[in-house]
């Protein structure tokens, strides 16, 4: 009882809070500014945190932890290593070409790139990925450790839609302004209660004694803690075998953190690039803290013989429910649920962001007022938000909600990377060839990860000795921009659409760089390596 009323005194605690702090910030007299990106009034703290909290949810506690027990690997430390190597890419080479020309999109780059149509493609195909993949898995996997935390006897989809209910109020009510706020609030709460976890369950691992827990881990079973493994301790093939971090995982890593719309939004918000690029270096700093909620709960677990689990994705939830006291469940549920509503109403705020001002606007009413684009998007939230509640139960059957999360996003990520990159690192290729290699990319990517290669050589193998979904996703992504390429070199675009395409508005901010942000991400990759180095000479 002391946890459920401690649960909701938390919650209820953070919207206060947001409400506060939304009510005193600068308001743009923009209404689609002012509701889609925050007025561009947002300090760095704020970004980092929206981003971190964005990104940081119940789909990656639950999803990652589970797949590292699986595994019984650490290898799964790298969707965040590397996610801080695509995070500088984004500070140093992204942001200032987004912000540069004021856009509230980043598909609206494409637009100015290549043609409305490419955008609108593109725009599509996000919207496409946060319907089917990420609203219903963060729905999903957050009613699920809500769950297993609380020991409920509810009805998984009534735990869905509750969620489902509560995460809408804040991003349709609220806007960007109370999606980023409540992030950074819940931020503190989350990086507090997500360490403490490790930290207990050392400390029961080590029969109370914490540096007892740590030889514990060291000297038994070392091998857990390998970070470059093909094959783990029983010879079955890793979920990330060493190999395909030379191949898709680096991509995979850029899509996400520099074109993903639910992402880069927030850094968009920035009141200035300074800004932007400090929040985005400082997220990418924290992600390499990131492991040790998101992975090592779960190589822990593997040494807690006395855990009752029935499938993999149930493990953090278990491990939760075992180390910490019945006052602190409460409270470290409310931090939680501020993850999940997180991650949920940054997603849908997105989504309206993209049909409001791609799709509506763009199509449906050209002459729309600020205020009816708005009041658009609200509906449309809605409509997805009652979408993503009927899909997530169905998710139920799933073995591993972590790798069917990573492979449905790369349907849609692989020809978008392809057409950032090109369309940021070439003046030449024409419209006509990102349509082609967008259709081309989802069909590659679709062969390799549906239809499966078969019996290839270890390397390049999967737990089933098929081909490895990543490293299909490298060659879809290879495919797809050569197909570009080849399109851009026999009919390249002409000098007046390449005179047109660097046309540039006026920036809607201050656009001075931070003058540490090079120094910052030098020593941001020296750290991420540093880790690897000391983790494989751990494992031996």
């Amino acid at each position: 009882m002391i946890s459920i009323v401690s649960f909701i005194l938390a919650t209820g605690a953070v919207a206060v809070f947001t409400y506060k702090i939304v009510r005193r910030m600068k308001k743009s007299d923009n209404a689609t500014e002012e509701y889609f990106t925050g007025g561009r009034a947002l300090a760095w703290p704020v970004v980092a945190g929206s981003l971190l909290l964005t990104n940081l949810s119940t789909e990656q506690l639950v999803g990652l932890n589970g797949a590292v027990f699986g595994d019984k690997a650490f290898v799964g430390i790298a969707w965040e290593a590397l996610a801080a190597f695509a995070m500088i890419a984004t500070a140093l080479v992204f942001l200032p070409r987004y912000l540069a020309s004021g856009f509230t999109t980043t598909p609206a780059f494409l637009e100015k790139r290549f043609d409305k149509t490419t955008r609108s493609m593109v725009s599509g195909l996000f919207l496409f990925g946060y319907v089917t993949v990420l609203l219903p898995v963060v729905l999903y996997t957050g009613s699920l450790a809500l769950i297993g935390m609380f020991d409920l006897n509810l009805p998984l989809w009534f735990v869905v839609a509750t969620i489902g209910i509560l995460g809408s109020a804040y991003a349709i009510v609220g806007g960007l302004k109370s999606v980023a706020v409540s992030d950074t609030i819940n931020g503190v709460g989350l990086l507090v209660g997500g360490l403490a976890i490790p930290a207990l369950a050392l400390i029961a691992l080590g029969d109370g004694s914490f540096f007892d827990g740590i030889a514990k881990l060291v000297n038994t079973n070392p091998e857990y803690l390998s970070v470059l493994a093909q094959t783990n301790v029983d010879g079955n093939v890793v979920s990330v075998p060493w190999p395909t971090l030379l191949t898709g995982m680096m991509f995979i890593q850029v899509f996400y953190w520099s074109t993903n719309q639910v992402i880069v939004q927030r850094a968009m918000a920035a009141k200035s690039l300074a800004e932007g690029q400090k929040g985005v270096l400082f997220a990418s700093t924290m992600k390499l803290v990131g492991p040790l909620m998101l992975c090592l709960p779960g190589i822990i677990a593997l040494h807690m013989t006395d855990l009752s689990i029935g499938k993999q994705d149930q493990v953090y939830g278990a491990i939760v429910r075992h180390v910490l006291p019945d006052w602190s469940l409460g409270l470290f549920a409310a931090v939680l649920m501020g993850s999940i509503l997180s991650s949920f109403n940054s997603a849908l705020n997105s989504a309206s962001t993209l049909f409001s001002l791609q799709f509506y606007k763009g199509y449906i009413n050209p002459s729309a007022s600020g205020e009816k684009i708005v009041s658009i998007g609200k509906k449309f939230g809605i409509g997805l938000a009652i979408a993503s509640i009927f899909l997530a139960p169905l998710l139920n059957q799933m073995q591993s909600i972590f790798e069917y999360l990573q492979k449905v996003n790369g349907l849609y990520s692989v020809p978008i990377i392809g057409i950032f990159l090109l369309g940021i690192s070439t003046k030449h290729v024409p419209a006509i060839a990102a349509k082609v290699g967008m259709v081309v990319g989802i069909g590659f990517y679709s062969f390799f990860t549906f239809v499966n290669i078969k019996d290839v050589p270890t390397f390049f193998a999967n737990s089933e000795g098929n081909l490895h979904w990543l490293h299909g996703y490298f060659i879809s992504f290879i495919a797809s921009v050569m197909v570009m390429l080849i399109i851009g070199y026999f009919k390249p675009k002409s000098a007046e659409e390449i005179a047109i395409s660097d046309e540039r508005v006026p920036a809607p901010v201050d656009m001075t760089p931070w003058a540490q942000a090079k120094k910052v991400s030098i020593a941001i990759m020296v750290i991420t390596v540093g880790i690897y180095l000391v983790l494989t000479w751990i494992s031996g």
